[in-house]
């Protein structure tokens, strides 16, 4: 959820009568049956509640204080020297693969400049065409799609050739001409496939392929933030705002699969700096303490404490689960190494279902000591049974 105190409009040591009053007032203006032509009153309402909730009791106030001085903490962790090594790091990466692409262009172009100076042996079938190399690397589509730029361009190839020949004296060769026309006109819009691609569709091609960008410009560093959630977030693929390095927040939705330590990255959404591509942004989730359970995995742990007597003969007992209490039945000799597993109380999984609600025992002691006990417990240590 968003930060409560933002939602109320209070101070983070605002006092409880004042988020009360806060609350009230929001409350009175945000509710729908004042704002019926507002689609998003409802959702508002609902939201100054949560936030009232939250702010109202102490324990929970004090746990998101706390998720938020944790994630302050960790975000001042991350140092100008690792941001420049992360640029340093990406550069890299980036010269790498302009070089490589250089490298397959400069292939290409000597096997098409080969292939034009030899004609000849391309006809014989002894030379492979730079037409052919395109195809048998990038595909036949990749050629199609080049083939309307390779066409236009030798259509006005002949149309220069033809205007030289129209000022020569020479009417065999002004014949030719026209004979030539006519046969590319015959050949209609597939005459394209049938070229020779230029050097500047070979090059296009190979950024395409490769990955390279017409610009050529490097990636920012990635930017790194913490957002604190809770379980009920979790369960419910609640909405979060997290804050960046850079002061700016960022909202974003918690996905299916989101655990403790999970790591969403956020295309396009990290550093802008001049010059090179936007970075993403990379916010690690962390489930805050929770005083009903502890998550392990997509699981969630809670302990329910037994009495002896409980433990012995078995009982039926009831439990607060994630989404409302619980019935549990406790067989007979239940010891504190029992477990007991309820499916599908757990966290989302991201293939769908859900984790599973672990029940831990733990057996408890009167609070006063009952001399029958000692005496059975001196017995049965001792031996002697009265």
């Amino acid at each position: 959820m968003r930060d409560p105190y933002k939602i109320l409009g209070v101070k983070r040591d605002a006092a409880a009568d004042e988020i009360k009053a806060a609350w009230r007032n929001m409350a009175k203006s945000a509710h729908p049956d004042h704002n019926q032509g507002d689609p998003t009153a409802t959702a508002r309402f609902a939201e100054i509640g949560r936030a009232y909730e939250t702010l109202k009791d102490p324990r929970k106030r004090s746990l998101f204080d706390n998720a938020v001085r944790m994630a302050e903490a960790k975000k001042n962790e991350q140092t100008i020297m690792q941001q420049r090594q992360a640029a340093r790091e990406a550069a890299v990466r980036a010269k790498a693969a302009q070089a490589n692409a250089e490298r397959v262009m400069e292939e290409l172009a000597r096997a098409a400049q080969k292939a034009a100076a030899d004609g000849s042996r391309q006809q014989a079938g002894s030379a492979e065409p730079a037409d052919e190399m395109v195809d048998r690397i990038f595909g036949a589509q990749a050629r199609a799609a080049a083939g309307g730029q390779a066409q236009a361009r030798a259509q006005r190839a002949q149309y220069q050739q033809a205007g030289e020949a129209g000022r020569r004296v020479d009417g065999d060769a002004a014949e030719g001409e026209t004979k030539g026309d006519e046969e590319a006109g015959e050949a209609g819009p597939n005459a394209g496939a049938n070229l020779p691609l230029p050097l500047s569709i070979l090059t296009s091609l190979v950024r395409r392929f490769t990955g390279a960008k017409d610009t050529g410009l490097e990636k920012a560093p990635d930017e790194v933030a913490t957002a604190t959630v809770t379980i009920d977030d979790v369960l419910k693929s609640g909405w979060i705002t997290a804050s960046l390095p850079e002061g700016r927040e960022i909202g974003f939705a918690l996905p299916a699969g989101t655990k403790d330590g999970h790591e969403l990255r956020l295309k396009g959404q990290g550093f802008k700096l001049p010059g090179m591509q936007r970075g993403d942004a990379v916010i690690n989730i962390r489930i805050a303490p929770d005083p009903r359970f502890t998550v392990a995995g997509f699981d969630l742990h809670a302990v329910l404490p037994l009495s002896i007597e409980n433990a012995v003969l078995g009982t039926e007992a009831r439990i607060e689960g994630p989404s409302g209490p619980l019935n549990v039945t406790i067989p007979a000799w239940s010891g504190s190494d029992k477990t007991i597993r309820i499916p599908g109380q757990g966290l989302p999984r991201e293939e769908g279902g859900r984790g599973d609600l672990v029940v831990e025992l733990r057996i408890i002691l009167w609070e006063k000591p009952d001399d029958k006990v000692t005496d059975l417990m001196r017995s049965m240590r001792e031996g002697l049974f009265l």
